[in-house]
């Protein structure tokens, strides 16, 4: 049995977070509420933004593929790989933070 939380759960709780520190974040894109994957997209206010996609390792533990190998890239360039990956898969989430530091807000290691 997978004691994971679902997928809406897990965004809703995240985003209050996000919210309670005072960082914007949105839903862009709204995936399967029980088991869509998450995609973040980090906005940093004139330097461009990151792209990070849930991931799990061997062991099961959640964390975060870096898309573009820690580059910040224009919005441009982020939203065509966002809209591929929402053709390929119409579960996953996306959710935009800004910050202008570019780091991510949610738990787990980036590999």
């Amino acid at each position: 049995m997978d004691k994971r939380l679902p997928t809406e759960l897990w965004v809703t709780a995240h985003l209050r977070q996000c919210t309670a520190r005072g960082l914007p974040v949105y839903v862009v894109h709204r995936g399967a509420a029980a088991s869509g994957t998450v995609m973040v997209r980090i906005v940093m206010r004139g330097k461009g933004c990151k792209l990070l996609n849930q991931s799990r390792d061997s062991s099961g533990n959640m964390g975060w593929m870096d898309v573009f190998e820690g580059a910040a890239v224009d919005e441009t360039r982020a939203d065509q790989y966002i809209q591929r990956a929402i053709a390929r898969d119409p579960d996953v989430w996306v959710i935009e933070v800004e910050d202008e530091s570019g780091q991510n807000p949610f738990e787990g290691k980036i590999f």
